[in-house]
């Protein structure tokens, strides 16, 4: 009899290891590595947010559909304070876990993470939110670069409202690091090309700093007419609050990691951001999506929208229909190969329209500008960045859902 007993238990055991091995298997992981705490804590979170979004209403919906079968999907978060070896550790142990993808926004970490998602037999797709070109050179196999455009293109139109606005001296205070360098000397060459002049160049680290007094004084020293500014939007915000209080009652164009309504969300309205250049709000770039993605967004989250949020909910959207395009839930080749099959996503479903994919694995998303003038927000204008036909331009025209002002720029 206890011979049975035990047997009958063993038996119990197995089918209960058995179904959750099952249960186990039937989720498809997914990773979220990024600056949970910190100065750049809300940034990393508006990114969670906003991939968390998507997962929960696909998992609401019955999940994603695989020759038949439905899977979940299960989101692992883990911080790494923008540190390269942290975000190196998360990723491994998201592998182990067996995620298919694994997200970040910090170019740094990014870079870290591109040496090991190839490794043979832990292999993962890299979802990268980062505008800098740099992500393309990298020639990652299993690249999904989020946002969109390269910041070459947001540069370009910085550069044209300053020059229009009739500024020439601008000093920079922009954050260190391999991206704001690469912003640094982007805007350098363009801008004394076009015949302005670099005052100064005073970074700071805006992802461990708080107090940005010494690189202020030093920039406002030289009496520039607008400061190009910029990392994360918290610290950005302090930035400008600092400077204002310094006495600085010029310009500010600001880099494309900053965003505009959540600065304005920090400063208590536009009043401190008067004459500044930016990307332009998630909900001024009006689309049939937006307003209910933001109704369900704040009710879940209680903050505000922010670009982080949109462009990882679309990208987690479209990762979601390229798994059911490519019929596997563990091939990442497979799934990066057929990503294109799953778009273009249009402004009836997402609030961040996707229209396709680059070769390198970039996803075409258009970039849209906007100014702060007498303590408001102006019109956003569109740029669609990658059109090379006329024929495929009148195509975006008729899949766009959005209604601001939309302008092609040479390609």
């Amino acid at each position: 009899m206890k011979h049975w007993k035990v047997l009958v238990a063993s038996v119990v055991v197995g089918l209960v290891m058995s179904g959750a091995w099952m249960a186990r298997a039937q989720e498809i992981v997914i990773g979220f590595s990024g600056p949970l705490s910190g100065p750049a804590a809300e940034y990393g979170q508006d990114m969670l947010y906003g991939i968390d979004m998507a997962v929960n209403e696909i998992n609401a919906g019955g999940g994603i559909t695989v020759s038949g079968k439905k899977h979940k999907i299960k989101l692992e978060k883990l911080d790494d304070r923008s540190d390269p070896t942290a975000a190196v550790n998360n990723a491994r142990r998201f592998r182990n876990m067996g995620a298919i993808a694994v997200y970040n926004g910090v170019f740094t970490t990014i870079a870290a993470m591109n040496k090991i998602n190839q490794e043979k037999g832990n292999e993962f797709l890299l979802m990268a939110y980062t505008s800098t070109p740099k992500l393309y050179e990298m020639g990652n196999k299993l690249l999904i670069g989020t946002t969109a455009p390269p910041f070459t293109v947001y540069l370009d139109q910085f550069i044209a409202s300053a020059l229009k606005r009739g500024y020439k001296k601008v000093a920079m205070v922009v954050t260190a690091g391999a991206y704001g360098e690469e912003w640094r000397d982007a805007f350098r060459e363009r801008w004394t090309k076009v015949g302005g002049t670099v005052t100064a160049d005073k970074p700071a680290n805006y992802y461990t700093e708080t107090d940005f007094s010494a690189p202020l004084a030093a920039a406002l020293a030289t009496k520039p007419e607008a400061m190009l500014i910029g990392g994360p939007s918290a610290t950005t915000a302090l930035v400008i609050e600092q400077a204002r209080g310094m006495g600085f009652k010029g310009a500010f164009i600001v880099i494309d990691q900053a965003k505009l309504d959540y600065m304005a969300y920090l400063l208590k309205g536009y009043k401190l951001m008067n004459n500044t250049i930016g990307v332009a709000t998630p909900m001024s770039v009006p689309v049939p999506a937006s307003i209910a993605y933001e109704k369900r967004y704040k009710a879940t989250y209680k903050r505000m929208v922010t670009s982080e949020g949109f462009r990882n909910y679309g990208a987690t959207i479209a990762l979601a229909r390229a798994i059911e395009k490519a019929g596997t839930t563990t091939d990442v080749y497979k799934i990066r190969a057929d990503f294109h099959k799953a778009l273009p996503i249009n402004g009836d479903t997402i609030p961040t329209e996707i229209f396709g994919i680059t070769e390198k694995g970039g996803l075409l998303i258009n970039g849209s500008t906007q100014t702060v003038e007498n303590g408001t927000l102006t019109p956003p204008i569109q740029y669609f960045w990658w059109i090379k036909s006329d024929g495929e331009w009148e195509n975006i025209k008729k899949v766009t859902k959005s209604t601001a002002n939309m302008v092609r720029l040479p390609n």
